[in-house]
């Protein structure tokens, strides 16, 4: 699949409250991200490149050395400036004497040429006598949309001013509304899900509300453009033969991070009992028990060096192979176990262990309404959120992120800035919130916290390493609230009902075969809904009270 270049143009002005971003709701009709709020931006387009006479403030060269390529640099700004013209109503260029345009300048009348395809930026520029500053935009960041998507985007992310004298307007043609937020406001009013972004918007966002004033955000990204991101096939090991790793699959963050010089020896799979050193102190081993649910199997991780007692994360099912393993690796020195939560497939091990070791036990007792958990796991001490748990490897800080289950804890290696995420976080699929303890307001929140914590790897049970962990965060929230609004809609349209009658609106974008999980996803959203007054349940009937 082709991926296309593009250019994003976030807009700020000052304000009593601080930085502001102008921020465009695209339709509801759009196929790609409907209702979603965004910046300005689109796919870079072939006439951009009629506009290089016009530039000022910087040429081709000087632009792609600041975005890390070696030609075609400007095209990406140049695009940013079209968008924001077309979609925004915002012409970032300067007239005949440096200034850049008020509203009443007749290149305004031009937009809906533009917006039409009947009239080019470049023919604008000719027509009117205007120049592109360069040196008015800043780049800020850069997105490679992850394989999966019908279509993909290598985006660059820019930020500018908003010009004195001119004043945004909507196309109502790709977008339907745009409002200027704070960053802070956009991804609270993202939390409660009223307004919905996706995970590149939230990141610039979030670096956006790192600064008080547009001067001091320019002057940083002008003098800090970002380091470019791993972008070629990394060499591995798979089955015994070399093969090559391309970004955006499930292993490669951990092959780049095993071997950041590229040597080969890093292993592409997951093989269960195979011994993984995935930092300083830290073994992953995983059991072999694959399935539908568990992935490749269940991880569990070893933290400590020979000769040092041990702590291990979730030892799994109590597999006597897996179990064999964990002594065989820790030489039967094990200091303490811990568990992210009591779900069969990762603590009962942990009994195991400590019959054969006297290692103790740490981890929350199960739920005693809920059947399935290991009601056999009964821990020595349990770990409140902010704890810290010493190891050979490092201080643990536990964090507590109920969602999946209500025991769910997970444990931040500090030194590495590794969380140990249980089933928090899943690689290649979503995690299951099954009522009633599983929880998806709680799932929501224990997500956002995440935000607030110096993480730069996930290491889940279930998959390998998982590294931009902010953009993982994101799209886990993201995908939650899109579903939710969707099934906030079918409830208003087609309720009251009950879920077998909700679950074919609300899923019809999924095979009817798997609507029995499906419905389970939907009772989860359905309680989220009515603990925040927008739903009511009378008996299995759903009814929204939404205005």
């Amino acid at each position: 699949m082709q991926i296309r270049p593009a250019a994003t143009l976030a807009l700020t002005r000052d304000s009593s409250d601080g930085i502001q971003v102008l921020l465009l709701q695209r339709t509801w009709d759009a196929s790609f991200m409907p209702g979603f709020y965004v910046f300005p931006g689109g796919a870079v387009d072939e006439a951009d490149q009629r506009c290089a006479e016009y530039l000022t403030g910087g040429d081709d060269r000087s632009v792609s050395h600041d975005l890390g390529l070696d030609a075609g640099g400007s095209h990406y700004m140049i695009a940013a400036i079209r968008e924001s013209f077309e979609e925004a109503g915002v012409l970032l260029a300067l007239d005949d004497n440096g200034d850049f345009l008020p509203q009443d300048h007749p290149v305004f009348a031009d937009r809906d040429a533009m917006i039409a395809g009947d009239q080019t930026l470049a023919g604008l520029c000719h027509q009117h006598t205007l120049s592109l500053p360069m040196d008015r935009l800043a780049y800020l960041a850069h997105w490679i949309t992850p394989p999966g998507p019908p279509r993909r985007f290598d985006t660059r992310f820019f930020v500018a001013v908003m010009p004195d004298g001119q004043t945004p307007a909507h196309d109502r043609v790709e977008t339907i509304d745009h409002v200027w937020l704070t960053p802070e406001q956009a991804m609270d009013e993202h939390r409660q899900g009223t307004r919905l972004f996706a995970s590149p918007t939230l990141r610039t966002l979030r670096i956006l509300a790192g600064f008080d004033t547009t001067s001091d955000l320019l002057r940083y990204a002008h003098s800090q453009p970002p380091s470019p991101a791993p972008d070629k096939p990394w060499p591995a090991m798979q089955q015994g033969k070399p093969v090559s790793v391309e970004p955006g699959t499930p292993a490669f963050d951990e092959v780049h991070k095993i071997d950041p010089e590229g040597h080969g020896h890093a292993l592409a799979e997951i093989v269960p009992g195979e011994a993984v050193q995935l930092a300083d102190g830290v073994i992953r081993l995983t059991c072999p028990n694959p399935g539908a649910m568990t992935g490749p199997g269940t991880n569990s991780y070893l933290l400590g060096h020979p000769g040092e007692d041990w702590t291990v994360i979730d030892p799994g099912p109590a597999d006597e192979s897996h179990m064999e393993r964990i002594l065989e690796v820790t030489g039967g020195r094990i200091g303490q176990v811990l568990t992210t939560h009591t779900h069969p497939d990762h603590s009962p091990g942990a009994s195991w262990l400590r019959e054969r070791t006297g290692a103790p036990l740490r981890g929350m007792t199960a739920p005693p309404d809920d059947p399935i958990q290991d009601h056999d796991f009964r821990p020595d001490s349990v770990p409140v959120d902010g704890d810290r748990i010493e190891t050979a490897a490092g201080t643990l800080k536990v964090l507590f992120t109920p969602g999946h289950a209500s025991n769910h804890l997970c444990f931040l290696l500090e030194n590495e800035h590794m969380l140990f995420a249980g089933d928090h976080i899943m690689q290649g699929s979503t995690v299951v919130i099954n009522p009633p303890d599983g929880d998806m307001k709680d799932y929501l929140e224990s997500l956002d916290r995440l935000l607030i914590e110096e993480i730069r790897w996930f290491a889940p049970a279930h998959g390998f390493l998982i590294g931009k962990v902010e953009s993982v965060v994101d799209w886990l929230i993201t995908h939650r609230l899109t579903r939710e609004k969707k099934i906030a809609t079918a409830l208003a349209e087609h309720g009251p009902g009950t879920l077998k009658e909700l679950v074919k609106h609300a899923y019809d974008d999924v095979p009817p075969s798997i609507h029995g999980l499906a419905t389970r996803s939907l009772l989860a959203h359905l309680i989220k809904l009515r603990k925040e007054g927008k739903a009511k349940e009378d008996g299995e009937v759903w009814t929204s009270l939404a205005g």
